[in-house]
């Protein structure tokens, strides 16, 4: 797994929040079986990306979450930010203090190419990638 289980299932409850009409919101309870998400995780999940502001919640009857914006206008890379993925590029995989082109440790290379192709689709790929294709009924 590239990515923690957090941001994984974080692109995937931002995923379903893309595929909701405009202005529709979906309950906790939903969003998790939507989303194949532990309920216990969509809560923590949710509560990183309405404070980094791109979602949407209120409590009470009709509420639920929904985007705060539109899909075009939310990168991947923010949905990892919120939840506190690092895509800086440069640190080693071994976390040598001293791991540069001139003194590499054994994954140097390899590893610099694989961070660099992450952060620019992280920071290249939109959640309206995620409307082509409707995730399946619940």
């Amino acid at each position: 797994m590239i990515l923690p289980r957090t941001a994984i299932y974080a692109l995937r409850t931002m995923a379903v929040l893309a595929n909701l009409a405009p202005g529709e919101s979906i309950r906790s309870r939903e969003l998790a079986s939507s989303a194949g998400v532990p309920e216990h995780y969509v809560s923590k999940v949710m509560r990183r990306l309405v404070v980094a502001g791109l979602v949407d919640s209120q409590k009470g009857h009709g509420g639920g979450f929904r985007l705060s914006r539109a899909p075009d206008k939310i990168e991947f890379e923010s949905i990892l930010r919120a939840i506190d993925v690092e895509l800086e590029t440069g640190r080693c995989v071994f976390h040598y203090r001293a791991c540069d082109a001139h003194s590499p440790c054994p994954l140097h290379e390899s590893w610099a190419v694989l961070q660099e192709a992450l952060k620019r689709w992280a920071a290249g790929t939109t959640l309206e990638s995620t409307r082509a294709t409707p995730l399946p009924p619940v």
